[in-house]
């Protein structure tokens, strides 16, 4: 077992039974009383970020996370299947498992899924994506410097929107966080 002076930035514990990855750590000192270590954590089965204060040489669980490579092959209603680029196994995951980052996954593309004890818990993949789009109205002609937006439907099927002067088979570079369109990507 480690102790709370083994507590860096990045690495992952087990708290309250859930997996949390260390934001921050903070030893203090305060004048007359015990030493302690402010710790603020991810949570990374929901997200939330808490604080805690743990005791200095309190004991802790650290927890070693796999990642590994795939590859995104397809889709169906439920799942999305990738494969392993080093050993070409196949897996799937839910719909719900891999989220809204879904709707920017096109075949052939890597992402990083993350292992604790053989069962995956996050799907990463890059923060920007470049996608084809597929359909687009036209822009009119004079109506560009206005900074107005059109929805677009990309190669994936997502919408998102993206300024007039962009066309259908433009390739735009798009934030899979936030979902919107970067820049136009030059051929």
């Amino acid at each position: 077992m480690a102790t709370t002076s083994d507590l860096k930035t990045g690495i992952i514990i087990k708290f309250n039974g859930d997996l949390h990855s260390i934001m921050t750590v903070e030893h203090r000192t305060p004048g007359n009383l015990r030493a302690f270590y402010q710790v603020k954590m991810r949570n990374l089965k929901n997200g939330k970020t808490i604080e805690n204060r743990f005791r200095s040489g309190e004991e802790i669980e650290i927890e070693r996370l796999e990642l590994k490579e795939y590859q995104f092959l397809y889709k169906d209603d439920t799942n999305y299947y990738f494969m392993d680029n080093d050993t070409y196994e196949q897996t799937h995951l839910s719909v719900t498992f891999v989220g809204e980052q879904g709707d920017f996954m096109k075949p052939g593309q890597n992402v990083q899924i993350t292992f604790h004890d053989s069962k995956p818990i996050a799907v990463d993949m890059p923060p920007h994506v470049e996608l084809l789009i597929t359909s687009a109205p036209p822009g009119i002609k004079g109506n560009t410097a206005t900074g107005a937006t059109k929805q677009a439907i990309l190669e994936t099927g997502a919408v998102v929107n993206v300024p007039l002067f962009v066309n259908e088979g433009d390739i735009i570079k798009v934030d899979i966080r936030s979902h919107e369109y970067i820049e136009r990507v030059k051929s």
